[in-house]
């Protein structure tokens, strides 16, 4: 049956799609298209389960006939890392929604995995709360966004999504549910409710702890995020949320569910997390500044820190210039007309920025304002909605995205080697006050002219404790780049491989190593 179902034009193909038809339900079983893919690899099957138990039966079903399992989200980082080598059968978790918090006002919410965070935070809205999560990619999903490790501005404060991960409930490569740590209803593994019943599939913390994870390092000022495989838990391919593995027992349940932060569903599937909820502040203000060189930017998020105006993001945006015009124009000319900081009226280039948010309670952040902006100089402004570019990516599809985590210290250093590794400005996003920033190369680049640009970085970051990881590339590059450079924690997460997956099924080689 095994080798029938590899090809969805063959009777025992019919015979996965009428029993996964039996377990979703009709209209969420089928064939997979040509949008069904990841990373340029097509699935064969997907499947939309209802429920925990029905994801169970799909990970029983694909372990009985050795098929491979892929979860999907909104699908939209489903492009980063590396290709998986075979895709059975796509788990898509689009059913697999809600929020649960019990009483209302508690400080933890259960949140199905495949919810979108615009959801998740209309309905916690409703009560006066957010979840500290803001991550650049529209229409993420929970679970999409834990799997990726991926972080916004708000990770300055709060840290990752990771990081503020309290409980978990994932599906182990034989459909098993493990539920760790704590629930939106109840402590340490207690059921909470859910889209379909799970008869059988009580909480099973134990046979896990041969793969608990070690706590990575607090974020700040010369020093960078919780080291992970894949990076610093800042977002990516990898295992994140700053944890590799150790030996039995060593640490609590909670460290090895934080395991599947930034695994791209290599080690389970994930069913529901609990998340720290926090009130939505009273104010929110936006002091920026204009930047021109990373040095800049060094001394003045130094300057920011030691200011203690408790910033809750610090953003920087740092363009690719514009060439400036041959003659300067004056500033009443009609075609510049407001826009005294043109580069054709101060003859200097286009202005990168410097972005702090403020938070609180109205009186308290106009007094940090105050001080930030005489911290900043006379060209810092303070507005009450953000810029454009605020939470969002530098790079664009077909772009080869990079992402480089290094002391915050450090950071204009990572990006003037970059400079001068690619022969010119590139543009670079992110948050400067943690150190980790992201930055496009063409996409008409060849690999090999990528590959020597991520060489000479990797050498002057690795010095540094830092490094660079390839988050999103075309094919021709993801095939012949290291996406992920060097790996010192690569055994530990052989280890934790083996461990929750020994045949491989859960989304073969998109860890690194080829895991």
């Amino acid at each position: 049956m095994a080798a029938a179902a590899r090809s969805t034009d063959r009777p025992g193909a019919l015979e996965i799609t009428r029993k996964l038809t039996e377990i979703c339900g009709p209209p969420f079983a089928r064939f997979a298209g040509p949008a069904d893919e990841v990373a340029g690899r097509t699935a064969r099957w997907v499947a939309v389960p209802g429920g925990p138990h029905a994801a169970a039966e799909v990970l029983r079903l694909a372990a009985a006939h050795d098929l491979t399992v892929v979860p999907r989200g909104a699908g939209t980082k489903i492009d980063w890392g590396a290709a998986p080598a075979q895709v059975d059968i796509m788990l898509d978790t689009g059913r697999l929604a809600g929020v649960w918090h019990e009483p209302h006002a508690a400080p933890v919410a259960e949140i199905g995995a495949g919810t979108p965070l615009r959801a998740v935070q209309a309905t916690l809205g409703r009560t006066g709360r957010r979840l500290p999560v803001d991550v650049p990619s529209p229409g993420a999903t929970l679970g999409g966004v834990l799997a990726a490790d991926e972080a916004g501005p708000l990770r300055h404060r709060h840290g990752t999504p990771c990081a503020q991960l309290v409980g978990v409930r994932y599906l182990d490569a034989d459909g098993e549910l493990v539920s760790i740590g704590e629930s939106g209803t109840a402590r340490f593994g207690s059921a909470a409710p859910s889209s379909g019943p799970a008869p059988g599939l009580g909480p099973r913390a134990e046979g896990v702890g041969d793969a608990v994870a070690r706590e990575g390092s607090a974020v700040g000022w010369g020093r960078a995020g919780g080291l992970s495989v894949a990076g610093h838990g800042s977002g990516g391919p990898g295992i994140g949320g700053g944890d590799a593995v150790r030996g039995r027992g060593e640490l609590p349940g909670l460290d090895v569910a934080r395991l599947l932060c930034g695994s791209q569903g290599g080690l389970g599937v994930l069913v529901s997390a609990t998340m720290r909820v926090h009130a939505v502040p009273a104010s929110r203000v936006w002091v920026s500044r204009p930047v021109w060189t990373p040095l800049e930017v060094h001394d003045l998020v130094r300057a920011v820190l030691a200011a203690e105006v408790a910033p809750a993001a610090v953003e920087l945006d740092l363009p690719v210039p514009v060439p400036l015009p041959r003659r300067r124009i004056p500033a009443s000319h009609p075609s510049v007309a407001g826009r005294p900081d043109h580069p054709a009226v101060t003859g200097r280039p286009a202005a990168g920025s410097l972005v702090v948010l403020l938070e609180g309670g109205p009186s308290d952040v106009v007094e940090r304002a105050e001080r930030l902006t005489a911290v900043l100089g006379a060209e810092a402004v303070v507005n009450h909605h953000a810029p454009e570019w605020w939470g969002r990516y530098p790079f664009a599809p077909g772009d080869t995205a990079l992402r480089i985590e290094v002391p915050a210290g450090d950071l204009h250093a990572a990006v003037y080697a970059l400079r001068d590794a690619a022969g010119a400005p590139v543009p670079v996003r992110g948050s400067a006050g943690v150190g980790t920033a992201y930055a496009a190369l063409p996409g008409a680049l060849s690999p090999e002219r990528v590959a020597s640009i991520l060489s000479a970085v990797r050498s002057v970051l690795i010095a540094r404790q830092g490094r660079c990881v390839v988050v999103a590339a075309p094919t021709p590059v993801r095939r012949v780049v290291d996406l992920w450079g060097e790996l010192p924690a690569l055994p530990r997460l052989r280890s934790a491989k083996a461990h929750l997956d020994p045949h491989h099924r859960l989304a073969p080689g998109r860890l690194p190593g080829g895991l």
